[in-house]
């Protein structure tokens, strides 16, 4: 099996002539609608284009929510099967982050975009470099996030943002609006892809990241026909080199496509993509599973990892969304996807032995297949009866996720000697122990779930009360087989269904401010074993039920907007028995919070963007009571985030940014003896926006981690394995639109 990270030749091929279709897209004559938003300081203009030249945002279908003054944060998102939606208007907490931020803060994956909220906590996942989020203290996994509001048709672990148009963040439970997932109990991301706007795009772009990354991508969208129905939108891309850390490389390649039509009752899009993601001597955690202490943070840019550590990921996805209207104030629509990847790579991780950083660092290999299908229809409506007007949406989704994988691993007496703190090339273990055959993986897990929707969102008194009842009628249905004999496991297979139900309420006792309450239930798969669960790895531990109640206030003035919520989740925990090292469901986790979101312009020129997470993450429920009333592992108590951006006012085009992140202490095994320390960091930049030939060029540069922070940054749910943070790194780039 090949460690290279280089895309085939015939594939470059295809990504050249891609470029060159984009580049020469007629342009053609577009009726446009756009709402700018200048400050007096800066010349920089806010775009906000609408689907038609006479529309207006309506909740319940495709259409995003406006964007926000500066056109980098919007105050609502979609909401599953119930569409976009806006924030001031429902029961539930949801904001978007939009291409306009991805651009000027160069976020290059999704974990750089939602590092903006604090109720968002990125992790890595289980000795690999995914990409996991903890949201209100529970994991969501990246496979997990939906696409335009479907589930199992994102890359594996890690996506880039390239062909992103909005990352929105629904915080809490949401099984109402996306069904089951196997996480994501405290909250779902969202990725709506680019589509073309009414005013023509060709935009070629430059970056360069860390020791000597480089990335080079195109952005390119048209609208054809006599009212702009017919839409085309690509992007490029491609980046490698060495990152901020020492000797570790990575390389990411993506093409994808949005095809759409908008008609006067037919609305319809195809999205399809390739990524691929390479990582190689990538620095990955550092196994404290053996002793009872946290060793010191080693140097910031130091790798402890190996030469012959890699990981590839290759995706292809694709979407088709369709929405008809069959009469006035009633859709019919639905959506088809799903994806293929591959992983394969060889993983090693030191496994800490004492103070002075002395380790062992052991190997395994995997070779994996993930193939899942998904789809959802429905109705929605709007109609009253008296003075009560209902919004109602009957639907039904469904997916079904099938696994096939094999591994080599080196046994614990093979590992070879190491050290974090002066770390040196060793060779790689010998595998002695195999889980089917590494080279034809067999199927090992399969996990289907479909459901049934209703929901109706009453509004009285002019809609200044708004009252959501719905229920979703889940089935889950988990089967794990024996690695290469593709052998069902009779104790390892779980069949559940019920009705769960949501509802929830919101009060506007002024225009500006809404008040907020909701109870929603969640039927989902349980966590799936890591590797270091050695008696059951990668299987699926069952099916739990959740469960949340929340409170709050939102508020938008038209310059400032934001919410403040009080919330309590409840979900069953899985955890690896320190004897058997067999994984399952052990006791339920209770997290109790608070969360706090500003985000606007209070005065022309500055613009802010924080948030702000307490909580109280309590085991309840465990076996023999051992661990109840200790913190859930790596749920820091506090967590805050804010950025802010400054038009400086002699030179017009030239914006200051600064983003201060802290987090508190968070304990790394489930008995509460071993704990990470709180840390604070900074991150500095500065955009400058210029016309060449009457097109916009915009220099932006921007430090992460100014101050070269030493800090463990998280820990995986397991109690296994440490993070650590990014080191110093410098980001440069240049955009240009013509």
């Amino acid at each position: 099996m090949s460690a290279s990270y280089s895309p085939s030749g015939r594939f470059r091929l295809k990504l050249l002539a891609l470029a060159v279709g984009a580049a020469t897209l007629p342009a053609m004559a577009a009726t446009e609608t756009r709402q700018t938003a200048t400050s007096p300081a800066s010349n920089e203009q806010t775009l906000t284009v609408t689907a038609t030249a006479d529309s207006q945002f309506t909740p319940g279908g495709d259409k995003l929510v406006p964007a926000y003054l500066d056109g980098q944060v919007a105050n609502g998102g979609r909401m599953g099967m119930l569409g976009e939606q806006d924030a001031r208007n429902v029961p539930f907490n949801i904001v978007s982050y939009t291409s306009k931020l991805i651009q000027d803060q160069q976020a290059k994956t999704i974990k750089d975009v939602v590092a903006n909220d604090a109720s968002i906590q990125n992790v890595q996942g289980y000795g690999n470099f995914a990409e996991t989020y903890r949201i209100r203290g529970f994991d969501l996994n990246g496979d997990d996030m939906t696409f335009g509001g479907l589930s199992g048709v994102m890359p594996r672990q890690v996506v880039s943002t390239q062909m992103v148009e909005r990352v929105e963040v629904f915080k809490g439970a949401n099984a109402l609006m996306n069904g089951s997932a196997s996480s994501g109990v405290g909250g779902m991301i969202n990725l709506e892809p680019k589509h073309a706007d009414d005013v023509p795009l060709t935009r070629v772009g430059v970056d360069y990241t860390g020791k000597n990354q480089l990335g080079a991508s195109i952005d390119a969208g048209r609208r054809f026909g006599d009212n702009n129905q017919w839409g085309a939108r690509v992007n490029l891309l491609d980046r490698e080199g060495e990152t901020a850390v020492d000797n570790e490389k990575r390389r990411t390649t993506l093409a994808s496509i949005g095809l759409d039509y908008r008609g006067d009752r037919l609305r319809t899009s195809l999205d399809m993509g390739y990524q691929k993601q390479a990582f190689h001597g990538g620095r990955l955690g550092v196994n404290v599973s053996g002793v009872d202490f946290i060793p010191e943070v080693p140097k910031a840019t130091s790798n402890y990892s190996q030469d012959w550590v890699y990981s590839n990921l290759e995706s292809e996805f694709g979407m088709a969304r369709a929405e008809y209207d069959v009469a006035q104030n009633w859709t019919l629509y639905g959506a088809l996807g799903g994806q293929h990847s591959h992983e394969y790579g060889a993983y090693g991780t030191p496994k800490i032995s004492d103070a002075n950083g002395n380790a062992v660092i052991g190997r395994m290999d995997t070779n994996k297949f993930v193939d899942a299908f998904s789809g959802q229809f429905g109705l929605r409506g709007q109609f009253a009866t008296g003075v009560v007007n209902h919004s109602v949406n009957l639907g039904y989704s469904a997916m079904n996720r099938r696994e096939k994988t094999s591994y080599g691993m080196a046994k614990a007496a093979e590992a070879v000697a190491t050290n974090i703190y002066e770390p040196s090339a060793i060779n790689p273990p010998e595998m002695t122990t195999f889980g089917g055959d590494l080279n034809s993986p067999r199927p090992t897990s399969r996990v289907r779930s479909q459901g049934f929707l209703l929901s109706d969102t009453l509004g009285m008194f002019d809609d200044k009360l708004l009252l959501t009842l719905g229920a979703r009628h889940q089935k889950v249905v988990v089967r794990n087989y024996s690695y290469g004999t593709a052998a069902e496991k009779d104790k390892e297979r779980f069949t559940k269904n019920r009705w769960t139900p949501a509802y929830g309420i919101v009060f506007k006792p002024w225009e500006q401010v809404s008040l907020y309450a909701n109870h929603i239930e969640s039927l989902s798969p349980g966590e799936t074993a890591p590797s270091t669960a050695t008696a059951n790895p990668g299987t699926v531990s069952g099916i739990s039920l959740a469960k949340q109640n929340e409170v709050g206030v939102k508020f938008d003035s038209g310059r400032v907007g934001g919410s403040l919520a009080l919330f309590e989740i409840k979900k069953p925990k899985g955890l690896t028995n320190p004897d058997t090292k067999y994984f399952s469901l052990d006791g339920e986790q209770r997290n109790r919070g608070v969360e706090l979101n500003v985000f606007g312009e209070p005065v022309f020129g500055l613009r802010l963007n924080g948030s702000a997470t307490w909580l109280d993450p309590k085991m309840t429920k465990t076996q023999n009571g051992t661990n109840d009333g200790k913190n859930a592992v790596g749920v820091a108590e506090f967590y805050s985030v804010l950025g802010a951006e400054y038009d400086i006012k002699p030179i017009d085009g030239l914006t200051a940014t600064a983003r201060l992140t802290h987090s508190g202490s968070q304990y790394a095994n489930a008995a509460n003896t071993k704990k990470l320390d709180a840390y604070t960091t900074l991150d500095l930049g500065a955009r400058y926006r210029m016309k060449v030939q009457d097109n916009d060029l915009v220099w932006r540069v921007g430090v992460d981690n100014v101050t070269n922070k030493r800090y463990w940054s998280g820990v995986e749910s397991g109690g296994t394995y440490i993070y650590q943070g990014t080191p110093r790194q410098l980001k440069v780039s240049m955009s240009y639109d013509f």
